[in-house]
């Protein structure tokens, strides 16, 4: 059986980056038919990999990880003062009144339906999406999507509360639009940050893989 692979996009001695395909977990979750995931792997090569920040498992592109503490606690630093700058595309359908513009819904966790997440203007968290409709082929759109915030799951709730869910969402699309594709059609296309070890600007990306 061969060894479980990785996409490596860069790594030097500091930083591991990764194209993650969709329906793989960033890190293992519990019991033995959950262990297969981005950090597994990572750390059968590296052993001291450390995870930075998670990807939805139904979700592709750029991951990052450390290796080493110093770059991991610095990498999270970026990534909880939101120095960093994440880029992804999607595929929706439905109707969108505009554009452009900012999707500011707040969001909570649907604790009877975990890890769903809802919209709640009483409790939620504040949350920021902005989008930018790329190319339109009827009723589908290629989005741009930058999340400011990083909330659970922001980017599918919030486009499915626009009117427009995501292709293949089998958590918030209804079931026409979970079938129009056999995954879910978000990828995270590029990730902006600044090198833990010598504070150059860097970008990552990741092809499109729809």
């Amino acid at each position: 059986m061969a060894a479980p692979t990785l996409d490596i996009l860069f790594e030097d001695d500091h930083l591991l980056i990764v194209n993650k395909p969709a329906d793989l977990l960033s890190v293992a979750g519990r019991g033995p038919d959950n262990q297969d995931s981005i950090h597994t792997r990572a750390q059968a090569l590296y052993p001291q990999a450390l995870v930075v920040h998670r990807l939805d498992c139904a979700t592709s592109g750029v991951m990052l990880l450390a290796k080493t503490k110093v770059a991991q606690s610095e990498l999270s630093r970026q990534f909880r003062e939101r120095e960093t700058h994440k880029e992804y595309q999607a595929i929706t359908y439905g109707e969108c009144a505009a554009d452009q513009g900012e999707i500011q819904f707040p969001l909570i966790t649907d604790w009877p339906n975990r890890p769903k997440q809802k919209i709640c203007h009483e409790q939620g968290k504040p949350s920021l999406t902005r989008y930018r409709v790329l190319e339109q082929d009827g009723r589908r759109r290629r989005v741009l999507l930058i999340p400011v915030t990083g909330r659970s799951h922001q980017l599918r709730v919030h486009t499915m509360a626009l009117g427009m869910p995501i292709l293949g969402d089998r958590f918030y699309a209804p079931a026409p639009v979970i079938a129009m594709a056999d995954r879910l059609l978000l990828h995270a296309q590029s990730l902006y940050f600044r090198h833990p070890a010598s504070g150059a600007p860097f970008t990552c990306t990741a092809p499109l893989p729809f």
